[in-house]
C-alpha cells in the first residue's frame, strides 16, 4: 500500500520523519512510501503550495499521513498561494469532507491539562468536523462601501446534503461509541445553523438508538471546560469545530497530543496532527510527535483495515508516557527523536 508523505513546513518534516519510523517498524514491507512537497515549501520550490505532482501523488495513494503547512515568510502572499491554501486545496479535490478528532487525557497528563486534575481526568469525546463548507469555502473578497470605506466579506452556507451526509457520520460514531450525539451550531442567530439544525433532526430519524442533543457554539465551549465528560461525540460546522477542537486539545493536556482524520465517502484519508508549523521551534528536536504518531495509527485504524497494527502503535504510545516520557509541551524535556525512540522501544 502506498503512503503519501507530506510534511509541509516548520515541525512538519521532524514530525512525520518519527511517524514514519514508527509504521516502518510496525507494518514493515506492506507499507510504500512517497514523499512531496506541501504548503510554504512547496511554493518555494515550485510557486505553488500544492503542486499538481503532489497531488497526483495524493489522488494516487492509499491514504496521506500530513505534517503541518504556515510560513511567516508567506503571510504577504496573495491568499491563493498561502501555505494554508494547500490543505484547503486537498480537502476539496480529494473530497474530504468528514474530520475525526479523538480527544482522550492520558492519565499520566492530567496534570498538563489546563483543566483541574479530576476535570480532566472525564475527557473522552470525538469531535466530527464538517470540512468542505462554511466561510472557508464560500465567497469571499474585499470590496468598498458607498461611503468608500473598504469591507471585507466572508459568506457561511451549507446546503442540505452536506449537512447530512456529516450527520450521518456523527451518527455513526456515536454508535459504535457510547450513543451519545450532540450537534452544535448557533441557530439562535445563523440562518444557516437553523438549517444544520433541522436537518440533523430529520437524519436523527434513521438512528432511534441515538441520544441527539442540541447547544449553541458559545455554551459547548463553555462547557467543555467546564464539564468536559458531559461529551461523547460532537457533530459540528467547519469554522466552530476547527475552534473547538483546538480547545479540546489544551483539555487533554496539549495540541501536540491530538491527532484527527480526514475521510471521503470510501474511507480514504488524509491524516494530520491537528497543531500548526510552530515556526518558532522548527529545527530545534522540542516538537512532540505524538500526535502525528497517533495519526498514523488512525490511518491504519480507518483506511487500511491494520486494526492490530493501530492498536499496537496507541499502546506503545501510553506505555512511552507511563514510562515518563515527556516533550517540552507536556512537561519534560525529551527531544522529538528521543520521543520517537521511546515509542519504539515501547512497541
Amino acid at each position: 500500500m502506498l503512503i503519501a508523505l507530506l510534511p509541509g513546513d516548520g515541525i512538519g518534516p521532524e514530525v512525520i520523519a518519527e511517524a514514519r519510523r514508527v509504521l516502518e517498524k510496525v507494518c514493515g514491507a506492506a507499507l510504500r512510501f512517497e514523499e512531496a512537497p506541501v504548503g510554504g515549501a512547496a511554493y518555494k520550490a515550485e510557486g505553488h503550495p500544492l503542486p499538481e505532482r503532489t497531488l497526483d501523488l495524493a489522488r494516487r495513494a492509499d491514504a496521506i499521513l500530513f505534517g503541518a503547512v504556515g510560513d511567516p515568510s508567506c503571510d504577504s502572499l496573495e491568499r491563493k498561494l498561502r501555505p494554508e491554501q494547500a490543505i484547503l486545496g486537498l480537502r476539496k479535490e480529494l473530497g474530504l469532507f468528514a474530520n475525526l478528532r479523538p480527544a482522550k487525557l492520558y492519565p499520566e497528563l492530567a496534570d498538563a491539562s489546563a483543566l483541574r486534575p479530576e476535570i480532566a481526568r472525564r475527557i473522552d469525546l470525538v469531535i466530527i468536523r464538517e470540512l468542505n463548507g462554511d466561510v472557508y469555502f464560500g465567497e469571499k473578497g474585499m470590496r468598498t462601501t458607498a461611503t468608500g470605506r473598504r469591507e471585507g466579506y466572508d459568506i457561511m452556507s451549507y446546503d442540505e446534503d452536506q449537512v447530512s451526509r456529516i450527520a450521518h457520520v456523527g451518527f455513526l460514531t456515536a454508535r459504535a461509541r457510547k450513543g451519545r450525539l450532540c450537534s452544535i451550531d448557533k441557530a439562535n442567530v445563523l440562518e444557516t445553523s437553523q438549517l444544520w439544525r433541522d436537518v440533523v433532526i430529520e437524519v436523527s430519524k434513521d438512528y432511534p438508538d441515538i441520544q441527539l442533543s442540541h447547544m449553541l457554539v458559545d455554551n459547548a465551549a463553555m462547557q467543555l471546560v467546564r464539564d468536559p465528560g458531559q461529551f461523547d461525540v460532537i457533530v459540528t460546522g467547519n469554522l466552530f469545530g476547527d475552534i473547538l477542537s483546538d480547545q479540546a486539545s489544551m483539555c487533554a493536556g496539549s495540541i501536540g497530543m491530538l491527532p484527527s482524520a480526514s475521510l471521503d465517502q470510501n474511507q480514504k484519508g488524509l491524516y494530520e496532527p491537528i497543531h500548526g508549523s510552530a515556526p518558532d521551534i522548527a529545527g530545534q528536536g522540542k516538537a512532540n510527535p505524538l500526535a502525528t504518531i497517533l495519526s498514523a495509527a488512525m490511518m491504519l485504524r480507518y483506511s487500511l483495515n491494520m486494526v492490530p497494527e493501530a492498536d499496537r502503535i496507541e499502546a506503545a504510545v501510553a506505555r512511552a508516557l507511563a514510562e515518563g516520557a515527556r516533550t517540552a509541551d507536556i512537561g519534560g524535556a525529551t527531544t522529538t527523536s528521543a520521543m520517537g525512540d521511546a515509542v519504539l522501544s515501547s512497541l
